[in-house]
């Protein structure tokens, strides 16, 4: 074999799938533009993943390609031997880089692969005091974000920690190799074209956006088992799903696996009650078995059955934290819901359920998408540190669409589309 001849991975083995994620991560995802940077964090064990994305930016024509890559151990080492005074301390420096390459045009792609327990054991005080500091830290690059200033994406690597959590009957190598299965599957990488299965994907998407757009439905109201929740939305509001093009002219898709339509509610407009039907990973901890209560548009009472702590300290972030910046709607019978996995994993267990999210709205999620702060404001934004999507859309779950006059459409039944 000459020496020089690169070898072609077999079409369907994990390498030819890997090499079709990390070009649909740069295509679908990104968009990625002739001259545009990018930056990407990822998990170390995720280096393959971030080599290939790297090689497919470069053939894009990305200028420059920057990863950040973080370490589980390291965080633990901290959490087990810093001074206390450590756990208020934010890299700052390197947010305010991240932001300024985003001003100058740079794309923003993070790899997840979070070990969802990995500070489970870890005092949630100091947890909490992280998290704050570095949502403080981090708001300006996030802003741009938000506002989608830029084009940017996310995917997702198998890691051993995340691997053992979902699969935990398995061996690490049978975990390792099922979460994988589940994440090409779930990102739509193995048929024979992903790219055009997305576009057909998107499609599809925009159709169920234009619906609700032409509907301009006040608000949502969610029934199902703990469930009587009315979500009144904002003014101006409009849906946003798939496909989506960043003030900076690129289209291209967030999250990648995404099933979501979403929209923002109105900060003020949201009473009773909702249980979340599907545990929530959030600052390494798993928090089960959320119940919340809303009047006016805040919560007013929170319990869970495990990580109760990190839930109170989550919703004391800010004053917008026990408030809405997203509502997104997702019918049950999606593929990521019917794989039966439950990935402990924001990123794909927020696109198998219809979701709320607690925190920042986004500022694309209206007709106008230029609005100022103060103009947000009037419209109903919330604004916070903080966006944390939780689940609470089930095969019992039902929604309806509240017209201005007060009506009730069906929108939902048994987590399906009614129309």
């Amino acid at each position: 074999m000459d020496a020089e001849q690169p070898i072609t991975p077999a079409a369907g083995s994990h390498e030819a799938r890997l090499d079709r994620l990390a070009e649909l991560a740069i295509r679908v995802g990104l968009g990625l533009t002739p001259g545009q940077e990018l930056v990407m964090t990822a998990p170390v064990e995720a280096l393959p993943l971030a080599r290939g994305i790297t090689e497919h930016a470069y053939r894009a024509g990305a200028s420059l390609v920057t990863t950040i890559l973080a370490d589980d151990q390291a965080t633990l080492a901290r959490y087990r031997h810093a001074p206390d005074a450590s756990f208020d301390k934010a890299p700052a420096w390197l947010f305010d880089g991240m932001a300024a390459a985003f001003r100058d045009g740079a794309a923003r792609l993070a790899i997840v692969g979070d070990d969802p327990s990995l500070l489970a054991g870890q005092d949630p005080d100091r947890v909490a005091r992280v998290n704050r500091a570095r949502s403080r830290a981090y708001r300006p690059a996030l802003e741009l974000i938000t506002s989608s200033a830029i084009n940017w994406t996310i995917v997702a690597a198998a890691t051993p920690a995340w691997a053992r959590a979902v699969f935990p009957g398995s061996s690490e190598d049978a975990a390792l190799a099922a979460l994988w299965d589940a994440i090409f599957a779930a990102s739509r990488v193995d048929g024979p074209d992903p790219v055009a299965a997305w576009a057909e994907h998107n499609a599809a998407l925009a159709k169920r956006r234009r619906m609700l757009d032409e509907r301009r439905y006040a608000a949502l109201h969610f029934r199902g088992p703990g469930t009587d929740l009315r979500v009144g939305l904002a003014d101006g509001h409009a849906w946003m799903g798939g496909a989506s093009m960043a003030k900076n002219g690129v289209v291209g898709n967030p999250n990648i696996p995404t099933e979501e339509v979403f929209t923002t509610p109105h900060m003020a407009r949201v009473e009773g009650t909702v249980a979340a039907t599907k545990p929530l990973a959030h600052a390494g901890t798993l928090i089960r078995d959320i119940r919340v209560r809303f009047e006016g548009g805040r919560i007013v009472e929170a319990s869970a059955s495990a990580g109760m702590e990190v839930l109170e300290r989550m919703i004391s972030t800010d004053e917008g934290a026990r408030r809405l910046g997203e509502v997104a709607l997702v019918p049950h019978s999606n593929p990521i819901g019917r794989s039966g996995v439950l990935f402990l994993n924001t990123l794909f267990d927020e696109n198998a359920a219809s979701h709320i999210a607690l925190g920042q709205a986004y500022a694309k999620c209206f007709v106008d998408d230029n609005l100022s702060e103060a103009e947000l404001a009037d419209r109903g934004a919330n604004r916070s540190l903080i966006h944390v999507d939780w689940m609470i859309g089930s095969a019992e779950t039902g929604v309806d669409g509240i017209t201005a006059g007060g009506e009730a459409e069906p929108l939902m039944r048994r987590g399906e589309w009614a129309q």
